[in-house]
């Protein structure tokens, strides 16, 4: 492994996690994840993204029966964090590139921890009501939520067999032009 790759190895590590155990997350943690996603850059610094650290386990699982099965993570998490976003059409594109690196930051930043995390997607049929549990005015919403936890034994396994979890290189890397 080259210097280079094992500088990076952290983000080569991180994976999506959706089972915890029930042990906790410290605070510090949590807090730490939160700062991760709020120094994220943003398209012109706008940082248009709030956070909504959760930890209350009733919160939690009340989350995860709302917007399943794209919640399902939350109902074992320990914590999660709710990326709030406006409402807002004109920079919808903007914004929503923006919420996904705070996204990705806090799924490293977990993984950088010790601890697992994975994205929770909030349907559309349900962001509403999802908001309304979080106190949101109207013009914010919630489509991203990270839960966070020490994961499962089961959760921790590889899921493809090794050497087969990503496309061989020469299959998605090419130089200076597309392949023929």
């Amino acid at each position: 492994m080259s210097q280079a790759t094992s500088t990076i190895r952290p983000l080569l590590r991180t994976r999506q996690v959706r089972e915890f155990t029930d042990e906790p997350v410290s605070p510090e943690a949590v807090d730490a994840i939160a700062d991760a996603a709020r120094w994220s850059g943003s398209s012109q610094n706008k940082q248009p993204w709030r956070f909504i650290v959760v930890r209350d386990d009733e919160r939690l699982r009340a989350l995860a029966a709302l917007g399943l099965p794209s919640t399902r993570s939350l109902a074992t998490a320990a914590a999660a964090i709710a990326i709030v976003m406006p409402t807002e059409t004109d920079r919808a594109i903007s914004d929503a590139f923006d919420e996904a690196r705070a996204a990705e930051r806090m799924l490293v930043a977990a993984s950088m921890l010790g601890l697992g995390a994975g994205l929770g997607w909030v349907p559309s049929a349900v962001r509403d009501e999802f908001g309304a549990m979080l106190g949101l005015p109207s013009d914010r919403k919630v489509r991203s939520v990270i839960a966070i936890g020490h994961p499962t034994e089961a959760a921790s396994r590889p899921k493809s067999p090794r050497g087969e979890a990503r496309l061989p290189r020469n299959q998605t890397v090419f130089s200076e032009r597309w392949p023929d």
